[in-house]
């Protein structure tokens, strides 16, 4: 889990992200826009989709922390063609990040990964998903140190900062938002996956 704060100053050569907002009015135009990214990003990174990498991070012990794998186990479901890390069988988390990173750099030469984690904001954020290009550094709220990983990665906004201990707001947090984000996550990643396999089928 992550914080981010969408008001706060900008390096200016800092990477471009991409929101999908909490409103039903512009949420499916969004989904659309950013699944055209994201096909984008995966056509032009030349590697099969065997070599494309959606690493879901977060522990389904924590409602607030489970998106992560919720997320891994839809796309699983929805059989999208790429290798999926993180799921609620099997999630991926702080003890074993480190582990599933050197067996995904020992496995694959050439490979584009894709981070997705739950991370916290401000409280009008709340439902938002984030797309930046660059890895994501997961643990900030917890304050744990992790290692960096992903050339892009996916944020979703599952509660907000507020004075209480961040872990409270890991149980604070209602399933019906990271369940709604989740869904959102993987309706954006397999319209990319369809629009990737059209554009390879007209090549």
């Amino acid at each position: 889990m992550d914080f981010f704060y969408s008001q706060k100053k900008r390096d200016p050569q800092e990477h471009k992200s991409f929101f999908v907002q909490a409103n039903e009015k512009t949420q499916e135009q969004e989904i659309e826009q950013l699944s055209l990214i994201l096909a984008e990003i995966i056509r032009s990174s030349s590697c099969k989709d065997e070599d494309i990498v959606f690493l879901c991070i977060g522990s389904d012990r924590y409602v607030g922390d489970s998106l992560g794998p919720l997320a891994g186990t839809m796309l699983k479901e929805s059989q999208v063609p790429y290798r999926i890390y993180g799921t609620l069988e099997e999630p991926v988390h702080s003890f074993n990040l480190k582990k599933v990173i050197k067996g995904i750099q020992k496995q694959f030469k050439k490979t584009l990964i894709i981070s997705i984690d739950a991370c916290l904001g401000e409280k009008n954020q709340v439902g938002q998903v984030i797309f930046q290009e660059g890895p994501l550094v997961p643990g900030k709220a917890l304050e744990k140190v992790l290692p960096a990983i992903g050339d892009y990665h996916m944020k979703g906004m599952v509660n907000y900062i507020d004075p209480l201990p961040t872990s409270q707001f890991l149980n604070d947090t209602r399933l019906y938002t990271v369940m709604n984000l989740a869904k959102i996550i993987v309706k954006i990643i397999t319209r990319a996956a369809d629009k990737s396999a059209s554009i390879h089928d007209t090549i």
